[in-house]
């Protein structure tokens, strides 16, 4: 039988009691072979939110300890705070007897429809609120179609013109347009989106598997029902480490999620 394809299937978690959630790490929500690490930090920030009912992530630090597959897994909860305010949980997301990802989730409520006193945004001036004409979606056909199995649940749109080497030498800007099929974007989905771009190392032709290993994000905001625009970027790529950073804006011009992550360059 086929899994659902829907990001809200792929997010269900069932209490079984003690803070601990069972789950299943969703076909269609990974990248090759592997599970998506943006669906996976998704997943344990939806066990802290279940967890403490009534509050949202703010922020989410996760360390990926290894690459489970799909399939059956668990979520384990320790609310290490229960605040006014500021909540702090502890989550081990596993499958089996190892530990995948630990996750410290920084529990609160994201500022809404409420005017930052000052905002500096890079994406509104370069990327429209909706993808261009013409701009095509992964899907059948598509070079990246193969690879990001994401497609089957979410309309992504990425401009590949911002995947190729820069002339200048100066470094990559990758953009992308993403939506869910089936429903609107909530902050789960916004908190995927911050891990969505291909590796920026594609930039410097180095295009294989290219692990997370540490990835930080706040959750600023709700996202209005819409496309969000991501924007990914990148201070240094090193011979061996390299840093990934996403602003993810909604329709409205948001800022909704910012992240940065670790990861290890591809062998040549």
């Amino acid at each position: 039988m086929t899994s659902s394809t829907l990001f809200t299937d792929a997010m269900l978690l069932t209490a079984s009691g003690d803070g601990v959630y069972d789950g299943v790490l969703n076909e269609h929500w990974t990248i090759g072979p592997k599970v998506h690490g943006g669906a996976m930090l998704a997943l344990c920030a939806n066990a802290a939110r279940t967890e403490l009912d009534g509050v949202e992530p703010i922020a989410v630090s996760g360390s990926f300890l290894w690459a489970p597959d799909p399939g059956p897994m668990q979520v384990v909860t320790t609310v290490r705070k229960r605040g006014r305010r500021v909540s702090l949980v502890d989550v081990e997301l596993k499958q089996g007897e190892r530990t995948a990802l630990r996750a410290v989730i920084t529990m609160g409520t994201p500022e809404h429809h409420v005017p930052p006193l000052l905002s500096v945004n890079p994406v509104v001036p370069l990327m429209t609120p909706e993808p261009p004409p013409g701009l095509e979606p992964i899907g059948p056909g598509h070079s990246m179609a193969d690879v990001v199995h994401l497609a089957h649940g979410c309309d992504i749109r990425p401009s590949l013109t911002s995947f190729t080497p820069r002339g200048d030498g100066g470094m990559p800007v990758i953009e992308y347009w993403v939506r869910p099929k089936g429903v609107a974007p909530d902050v789960l989905f916004a908190l995927l989106c911050g891990d969505v771009s291909a590796p920026v190392t594609f930039g410097v032709n180095r295009f294989g598997w290219a692990p997370t290993v540490q990835l930080t994000a706040y959750l600023r905001a709700r996202p209005a029902d819409g496309w969000l625009r991501v924007m990914c970027t990148a201070t240094q790529i090193g011979q061996d480490w390299f840093d990934e950073d996403h602003i993810v804006v909604d329709c409205e011009g948001r800022i909704i999620v910012q992240s940065r992550q670790l990861a290890m360059v591809p062998a040549e």
